[in-house]
């Protein structure tokens, strides 16, 4: 009779506690709308949004770094569409376990997408893709949630069979009990639950989680202003619990109380079947491929109890929920106004996508912040300047140079193609061989390392052929042009285009022609193309030549430019010796290609202006400087004609 006192204690407080139970559900009843509608649709937490999911939808809000909330959806299999299989009672549970450690392990690494992990794929990631046809995503989901089975069962299972085996065998008084099956089962229980709140409380402590916990409550609260028959709005949804009966965490303790008394059961079996001989080591690993064999009855049970709670709200079904309840107080926390929005438009995307199939799927609208992909840029292209940065953003989002500084994010498309172009200059390689063009004239003229990228210098060559041209066609005079050592064509392009001249293009390399030709064809000027070296390929006279020939000496090429050096073609760089071979060789085959009021145009290189005076000697030679100020151009004339 000693111990009547407690247990009249005991009772005293169930009494109580119970009575203040009732008398707080039913002030929370008069204080809240009673709930008039039911929903299917329930709900995870991602990184920074929401995943709502319905009977033939789901959907993902997050919101983006940009603070825009961006929204992916599809339809899914409704229930009655499942194998007959799958919806059996218990069955159903397992399966449905399986399916959402995948379905929700995906959709936080979509989230991270979208929220900012732009990892750059590892040469394994895209081994696999290109060869393996293995998409890399989906084996990083599957070895995560293997992951996750294998942390949850040594965390959940395998430490607290350790714990109590070593408890139990080293407190005598257990250890020599005959009732030690039964002091084991309930003290590995013990340990369970004290190891999962444990958890909880630890990743508590992370400030990623706990935003997550935040977005947790914001998809209860959610639900329940939709169950309540409110209108789905945030200040609606801020007067709700955060806690909800059909909560996975819920679920989660009664996993943890189910394989408690499963375990017991076993360990009782066990006991009774003399299947344990008494070897730790051996019994412990007995002990746990049992238990790990009834994890799907676990499982199985948990899901059918939470779907049996959730259909009535009575006194004894709060009861048995209220410990799910309190935890809940840990795996969720109150969410702020721009969580609730993220939240409802998750919810609200399910329930038009439910009513109406026929409205389209929907991808994350995924956005860069402008910050982050020019920091990325940068640390991919190696050498790239300031400016490369700026062309290479410009390029792919369409936006002009100088209004990037009020561009705020890159979306994922524009994104990737930077970044594609960034790689390309990893090597060193210069920014326009990695676009593939380079802006000349007002023209993007395509370039590859066959041809020379055209220099803003050679822009004023052009001008004054253009002018030249214009002047003879003004006196109604049909004009030649002659392009020689094309390179990309981007000189015989611009005159095609701007005076519609009869214009020939040669170089002595077919695959600089190559580039020249599929120039010509973008722009739609009409240029013949000739391969040859120099006056070889010309035929008869022309009334403006222009060129641009090599004019590097030999000696000089080592210490030009690591991006010219090593990128550039040498037979568009080297000019001989003293850089001068070609403009002697022009000179020689001059007269008989240069109509008798025809004009010679030329550019040349720093300091040799005097030297072209001397080639050209036999002839009329007026140099001219560049916008720099420096002496760029030739322009070369026969002697006799009248000034």
């Amino acid at each position: 009779m000693r111990y009547a006192p407690k247990l009249y204690g005991f009772c005293f407080a169930c009494f109580y506690g119970v009575r203040y139970k009732m008398a707080e559900c039913k002030k929370e009843k008069t204080q809240k709308s009673k709930a008039v509608r039911r929903t299917s649709i329930g709900g995870q937490a991602v990184l920074e949004g929401v995943m709502m999911k319905g009977a033939r939808s789901m959907a993902t809000a997050v919101r983006a770094p940009s603070g825009d909330i961006t929204i992916e959806s599809k339809y899914i299999k409704s229930a009655k569409e499942k194998n007959v299989f799958f919806r059996l009672p218990f069955i159903r549970g397992v399966v449905n376990l399986v399916s959402q450690l995948f379905q929700g392990t995906g959709i936080i690494l979509r989230s991270a997408e979208v929220y900012g992990d732009y990892a750059e794929p590892s040469k394994l990631d895209k081994w696999m893709a290109d060869k393996l046809k293995i998409n890399p995503m989906n084996l990083l989901m599957a070895f995560s949630v293997i992951l996750g089975i294998v942390l949850a069962v040594g965390l959940f299972v395998f430490l607290p069979n350790f714990l109590a085996s070593l408890i139990c065998d080293n407190i005598a008084v257990i250890a020599a009990s005959s009732l030690k099956s039964l002091w084991y089962s309930l003290i590995e229980g013990g340990i369970m639950l004290t190891i999962f709140i444990c958890y909880i409380l630890l990743v508590t402590l992370m400030k990623d989680v706990r935003r997550v916990f935040m977005y947790h409550g914001a998809e209860h609260k959610v639900i329940s202003c939709y169950e309540h028959g409110l209108d789905l709005t945030v200040e609606n949804a801020k007067k709700m619990r955060r806690e909800h009966s059909r909560c996975g965490t819920t679920f989660l303790f009664f996993v943890v109380a189910v394989s408690i008394i499963v375990f017991v059961l076993i360990n009782f079996m066990l006991d009774r079947c003399n299947l344990l001989d008494g070897r730790k080591v051996v019994d412990a690993l007995i002990k746990l491929g049992f238990k790990l064999l009834f994890l799907p009855v676990v499982a199985g049970t948990s899901y059918e109890i939470l779907k049996l709670l959730a259909k009535s709200d009575c006194l004894f079904v709060r009861i048995l929920r209220a410990p799910g309840m309190a935890l809940q107080k840990l795996t969720t926390k109150e969410p702020t106004d721009d969580m609730l929005e993220v939240s409802l438009a998750a919810f609200k995307t399910v329930m038009e996508m439910d009513e109406n199939p026929n409205l389209p799927e929907r991808k994350f609208d995924i956005s860069v912040p402008y910050g982050v992909a020019r920091k990325r840029l940068e640390d991919l292209a190696k050498g790239a300047d300031e400016a490369d940065i700026d062309w290479i953003i410009a390029e792919t989002t369409g936006v002009k140079r100088s209004e990037l500084p009020e561009l705020k994010t890159l979306t994922k498309a524009q994104f990737d193609g930077a970044t594609e172009i960034a790689k390309r200059m990893s090597d060193g390689k210069p920014l326009q061989y990695a676009l593939g063009n380079a802006d000349f004239y007002g023209i993007k003229i395509a370039v590859n390392q066959n041809v020379l990228i055209p220099r803003p210098e050679t822009e004023e060559l052009v001008e004054k052929a253009i002018s030249e041209i214009k002047d003879r066609q003004e006196s109604g005079k049909d004009v030649k042009a002659l392009d020689l050592c094309t390179g990309s064509g981007a000189i015989a392009v611009v005159i095609a285009k701007k005076t519609g001249a009869d214009v020939l293009a040669t170089d002595i390399s077919g695959a600089a022609l190559d580039v020249a030709k599929a120039n010509a064809l973008n722009e739609g000027a009409d240029i013949k193309f000739a391969v040859g070296d120099l006056w070889s390929a010309a035929e008869g006279v022309y009334d403006v030549i222009i060129t641009n020939p090599p004019y590097i000496p030999t000696a000089d090429i080592g210490s030009l430019d690591e991006k010219v050096k090593n990128f550039e073609p040498s037979l568009a760089l080297d000019g001989g010796r003293d850089g001068l071979d070609f403009y002697r060789r022009i000179a020689e085959g001059l007269n008989a290609h240069l109509a008798e009021d025809g004009v010679l145009l030329m550019e040349f290189g720093i300091n040799q202006a005097e030297d072209i005076k001397g080639i050209f000697d036999k002839f009329e030679v007026r140099i001219e400087k560049d916008m720099e100020g420096v002496e760029r151009i030739a322009r070369v004339r026969r002697k006799n004609e009248n000034k």
